[in-house]
């Protein structure tokens, strides 16, 4: 790179990407932030329309142990701005938070379109100069950066540059992984991109199940499985069924494992607990009570109280003999497998697995294949649930890899010491 200066290029708009343009400015750095949308933060703001999770309130050993086996690198980027660096950050913005009944943490008024407001005005006035419709389309062989604008194609070189280009899903919202051939070919090892908070297909509904029920909820339900690790994952919570399967929360927090089983099988068979508030004998003996006249539907909503979705699902999945038997119908309401085939695509997933592996990276995010270039957010090798998991990573890996590109600037010696 060339054009020695105190300058750093930002290339993705989202939470880490602006919060690696908050520490190079705040460091005296003069940044350029290009997004290739028409606006910084579009995923950001499409999360935050049902309500704007910003992280989690649980301890921080176990709000660690959602990043599974990166726990350790996530632990390091956690480690200097936490879960409740966060929420003080965030009030600095004049952002108020709350804890929910859950546990999770949001922004007062549950929307994210205030925050980034707040936080784009601050980046304005530190200096920060946003390109919008700027879509990068890697380095040129002098290792300037190739942006596609509206108005042609243009070429830029800086001394430092943070790369915060998302994973694979929602690319309308510029999360395409194009990026993944670009930093591959240059000798930088990325882990296959795939979907993770996603949905799954199971090998075919029937007509019945799919036309009247997809859509329809299933809560609450337990969810059990063997891991491909042979731990034992088990939770209790509510999912949906599908024109193709299940998905909805209790699915995304289950789908690592499930994932995993997919790759290592082919096949996944969690068992749902259709009753979980109901012992199982108790069950059978309910079931056991004479119906006389009455259908098996309206049986099994007095008996068991299934109903609906629940109800449905079980005479998909339990044959006729079972349906019979109340001792057999009684063990498949509280353990109904279902066999799971492939995940929903990539671009329908909430987020994604695989990306740059942190062996590439150096502990301050910076390739080692190309010095200079630092990596942050969900392009990097982690994934984590929905619950604020997400997004406290995302931000965190923002600070590193904006504190790593400040510090590389200063080695260079472009940049001057802070004043003590």
């Amino acid at each position: 790179m060339s054009a020695l200066s105190a300058s750093a290029a930002v290339i993705g708009g989202g939470p880490a990407g602006l919060m690696a343009a908050e520490v190079l400015a705040a460091a005296g750095v003069r940044v350029e932030l290009f997004d290739a949308m028409p606006s910084p933060g579009r995923k950001f703001l499409l999360a935050g329309v049902g309500g704007m999770n910003i992280t989690h309130s649980e301890p921080l050993a176990t709000f660690l142990t959602r990043y599974g086996q990166r726990r350790e690198q996530i632990a390091a980027l956690l480690a200097g701005f936490g879960p409740q660096d966060l929420r003080e950050w965030l009030h600095g913005l004049g952002i108020d938070t709350f804890v929910g009944s859950s546990g999770r943490i949001f922004p007062v008024g549950m929307k994210a379109a205030p925050l980034l407001r707040a936080w784009l005005q601050r980046l304005r006035a530190a200096g920060v100069q946003i390109h919008v419709r700027h879509r990068w389309l890697g380095w040129n062989t002098d290792g300037t950066l190739r942006f596609a604008t509206p108005a042609g194609e243009i070429a830029r070189s800086f001394p430092a540059c943070v790369l915060a280009l998302g994973g694979g899903s929602w690319q309308r919202l510029g999360s395409d992984g194009a990026w993944v051939e670009w930093l591959a070919a240059g000798g930088t090892e990325v882990v296959p991109l795939r979907p993770a908070n996603c949905g799954f297909d199971v090998a075919g509904w029937s007509e019945h199940l799919r036309t009247r029920y997809a859509g329809a909820p299933l809560k609450p339900v337990r969810l059990s499985f063997i891991d491909a690790q042979g731990e034992r994952f088990e939770r209790r919570g509510e999912c949906v069924l599908t024109a193709t399967g299940i998905e909805g929360s209790l699915v995304y927090a289950a789908s690592s494992g499930l994932r995993g089983l997919i790759e290592a099988h082919g096949v996944a068979r969690p068992t749902f607990d259709l009753a979980p508030d109901r012992d199982e004998l108790r069950l059978a003996q309910a079931l056991a009570q004479a119906r006389g006249s009455r259908s098996l539907a309206h049986h099994l909503q007095r008996q068991a109280g299934l109903y609906g979705a629940k109800a449905a699902l079980l005479r998909e999945q339990v044959a006729a003999e079972c349906l019979a038997d109340p001792r057999r119908l009684a063990a498949a309401i509280k353990a109904l497998p279902i066999e799971l085939v492939a995940t929903r695509p990539l671009d329908e997933a909430i987020s994604s697995a695989g990306g740059v592996a942190f062996e590439a990276l150096s502990p301050e995010l910076m390739l080692h294949a190309r010095p200079g270039v630092f990596c942050a957010g969900e392009m990097l090798d982690w994934e984590a649930p929905t619950g604020g998991y997400l997004l406290t990573a995302c931000f965190a890996s923002g600070r590193v890899a904006g504190g790593g590109a400040v510090s590389w600037l200063r080695r260079c010696g472009v940049l001057s010491e802070p004043v003590t």
